[in-house]
């Protein structure tokens, strides 16, 4: 097997709390050696060695909320166009949602994303199955089985489960099999019509909104039903201070929580919409500049525990239509990384407890390989020009779908490779 050796970098470990200049070992699919002791051991004889020149190498990203359209949307996007922009994004490997047609609900389709993954896939692709049958809120699925099959979590996608009685018995069942149920919360009577933040500027275009209130209700239940289930609750999204308040009462008290947080409801807000563009059209809806420091702030004091593209490809037939018509979701996976290291760059968050929330958490959380860079780990790793400026463009969009908020955006931090069990799946 080939050994690469990754000279003079700048290598970051959150799974050891390392942030040193050193050397990063490849033999075969695993890491051999991460850090300064690596750098001073040299090269191994034959080795193919790479002088970083105090270039990033981190451990690959974990996506832990992908939606992609195979099977049943493969217009929009396929295991493999996701794969392939995944990789150029830094991304080793993927949480694919169960939002499907027809929907990940049983086993035979966990088993056909696996082995569409293993024939066309270049990165991970790990399935979550889904809660419900049909996502329809109401009969839970067969966790055992679809676990036993190796889906990874439970979730409902894109739709939060009204029914107090299911969600209870989904996170007890979920605790016995030793799963997480990652949960997207919005009161669809609350939120009714709604098709951005309820406020000021929503008034002014004379848009329907969708109140902070319509998160945090259902999110409050959840935490309630975590606490009584001692079961294992992720809430996938969360975008505003009240639903970042619960979920650190909720931790406080001991219970099994943790919080995700979209890139867009990090970097965005509600005046981004402009004259309504509806590639920011988004679930959940880009909220107030206040929640956008608040979702920062619990990024960097760990209450919120991941970052998530919540890559949601749509195509132009759901996207240049009337803003109040238009879906909600946007593609992410080429851009979260570089996003996210504008808080870097802006010194709001450490680096290293970036990378954490986007790499080694979610592979803790959902019990993946990766995340680390420690010996023995795979090999899945990112090298990064933590400077190189970029421009993000329709062109350069490898997804199916182009529906992205940061068309023309100017972003700081380039992929250079991205490696996947010792394999080069991205190379700039």
């Amino acid at each position: 097997m080939a050994t690469t050796v990754f000279s003079h970098a700048r290598v970051i470990d959150p799974s050891r709390g390392v942030d040193e200049i050193g050397s990063v070992v490849v033999d075969g699919k695993k890491i051999a050696a991460a850090g300064k002791a690596a750098l001073n051991q040299g090269a191994p004889e034959g080795a193919t060695v790479i002088d970083c020149a105090g270039r990033a190498v981190i451990p690959g990203l974990v996506d832990s909320r992908v939606f992609i359209g195979e099977p049943g949307g493969e217009h929009r996007e396929t295991i493999a166009s996701a794969s392939a922009a995944a990789a150029a994004g830094g991304i080793t490997s993927i949480v694919m949602m169960p939002d499907t047609d027809p929907v990940i609900d049983n086993v035979a389709l966990v088993e056909f994303v696996l082995r569409t993954a293993k024939d066309t896939a270049s990165v991970n692709i790990f399935p979550a199955a889904a809660i419900t049958k049909g996502l329809d809120g109401r009969e839970m699925t067969e966790f055992g089985l679809l676990r036993e099959a190796g889906a990874v979590a439970f979730t409902d996608g894109r739709n939060t489960i009204a029914n107090s009685l299911v969600m209870r018995r989904a996170l007890t069942y979920a605790r016995d099999f030793g799963a997480v149920v990652a949960h997207e919360t919005q009161d669809a009577d609350l939120a009714s019509a709604g098709v951005m933040n309820e406020g000021l500027y929503a008034s002014w275009l004379g848009l329907p909104g969708i109140p902070r209130e319509a998160e945090t209700i259902p999110l409050e239940r959840d935490l309630a039903l975590a606490r009584l289930t001692r079961g294992n609750y992720h809430a996938a999204k969360i975008s505003t201070a009240t639903a970042a308040d619960a979920v650190k009462r909720a931790k406080s008290d001991g219970a099994n929580v943790t919080a995700g947080v979209a890139i867009h409801n990090l970097s965005l807000n509600e005046n981004d919409v402009g004259e309504y563009r509806t590639f920011f059209r988004l679930a959940p809806p880009l909220r107030a500049e206040d929640d956008r420091l608040a979702m920062i702030e619990a990024i960097k004091d760990g209450t919120v525990d991941l970052i998530v593209s919540s890559h949601d490809p749509q195509d132009v037939d759901t996207k240049r239509v009337p803003f109040a018509d238009a879906a909600a979701g946007a593609v992410g996976l080429e851009t979260v990384l570089a996003v996210a290291l504008r808080l870097h760059h802006n010194d709001e968050v450490p680096l290293i407890r970036l990378i954490e929330t986007l790499s080694t958490a979610p592979a803790r959380l959902f019990g993946l390989p990766g995340g680390s860079l420690k010996s023995g780990a795979p090999a899945d790793l990112a090298l990064v020009d933590l400077e190189e400026p970029w421009i993000v463009s329709e062109n350069g969009i490898r997804s199916r779908s182009k529906n992205t908020c940061f068309e023309g955006a100017r972003l700081q931090g380039k992929v250079l490779q991205t490696m996947v069990a010792g394999r080069t799946v991205f190379s700039a």
